[in-house]
């Protein structure tokens, strides 16, 4: 299951996502990509989590989460909360809401304020306050990433025993274009969590 990112925003949508469920499926995987309502589209939380869990639920059958940015937030927070995901790729992952200032800004407009005023919402929705996580996680991180800090991911992997792949020169969006070592780095991990 692909989940696109975007921080969470209007901006972006499943046009992410096609070309990465087109290669996964040539690949020889059934792979669906799933949109969920943003922020200023009727998301926010908990609506946007229960898209994706219900898109899971849709499927009726035992997937993978693979994930970019706030997707990767979802992908490991499905993993989570749902028992039929059986892992997660995480491409430079959103995994911990309070650790880095940006981060929390934009988490607090995905759910609908900061820590300090809906504090059940981010132990909630930050998988980093839902550890453990007791299923095989992958977390791909670009060490050029100019969007979401790799510290996200080297900490989340310290703190919960997922695989680190850090990969020099490849930035932000490296992770999500076909045809790229950064691309075939996800793709191939999601490919064995899927076997």
């Amino acid at each position: 299951m692909v989940i696109h990112g975007g921080f969470w925003h209007q901006r972006y949508g499943l046009e992410l996502g096609r070309p990465l469920a087109a290669d996964l499926a040539a690949h020889g995987v059934a792979a669906y990509n799933v949109e969920y309502r943003r922020v200023t589209g009727g998301g926010g939380w908990p609506e946007t989590g229960n898209d994706v869990l219900a898109a899971i639920d849709a499927l009726d059958a035992d997937v993978v989460t693979l994930g970019h940015s706030a997707g990767g937030h979802l992908a490991v927070w499905a993993a989570a909360r749902h028992p039929r995901v059986i892992g997660a790729v995480a491409q430079a992952g959103v995994l911990d809401f309070l650790r880095h200032p940006e981060i929390t800004r934009r988490a607090a407009e995905l759910l609908g304020g900061s820590p300090e005023q809906v504090p059940e919402r981010y132990a909630d929705a930050s998988p980093a306050a839902l550890l453990p996580i007791d299923k095989p996680m992958v977390l791909v991180h670009g060490e050029d990433d100019e969007d979401v800090p790799i510290e996200q991911s080297v900490a989340f992997a310290a703190a919960s025993g997922a695989e680190l792949v850090t990969l020099p020169g490849v930035g932000h969006m490296d992770l999500i274009t076909p045809g790229t070592t950064a691309w075939a780095t996800c793709r191939d991990a999601a490919l064995r969590l899927a076997r």
